[in-house]
């Protein structure tokens, strides 16, 4: 299990808290320092079933610096935006064996985790 976070996110703190205290065992990956590639990013996207717009982080300075909610790239461009950035990426993401968690609701990770 692959635990993407960016430590400073209050967010990604609290899935850690939750994950550490159901004693699940994940690697730790730092968002920015080893950000996702393309390749990783368009592999998860099909596993979640999700949109890609929901891998993007909507509510980061980045994000809006860069007006993205006003283009519209191919989907190879989006990952390979969201390959450039680990900023512009949704976090936390959890990934295990088919499964693909973005962001941290509690009710979908004891769900999709069987706690």
């Amino acid at each position: 299990m692959i635990f993407l976070e960016y430590p400073k996110c209050s967010t990604c703190r609290k899935a850690k808290a939750w994950l550490d205290a159901h004693q699940i065992n994940y690697t730790d990956r730092h968002i920015v320092e080893d950000n996702p590639s393309a390749a990783e990013l368009a592999a998860w996207h099909q596993m979640s079933g999700l949109p890609l717009k929901k891998f993007f982080n909507t509510s980061g300075i980045l994000y809006k610096e860069m007006n993205l909610k006003d283009k519209f790239p191919s989907e190879a461009e989006q990952y390979d935006l969201l390959a450039s950035n680990g900023m512009l990426v949704k976090r936390p993401l959890l990934i295990d064996s088919g499964k693909v968690l973005v962001g941290f609701k509690e009710t979908e990770w004891e769900a999709a985790l069987h706690v």
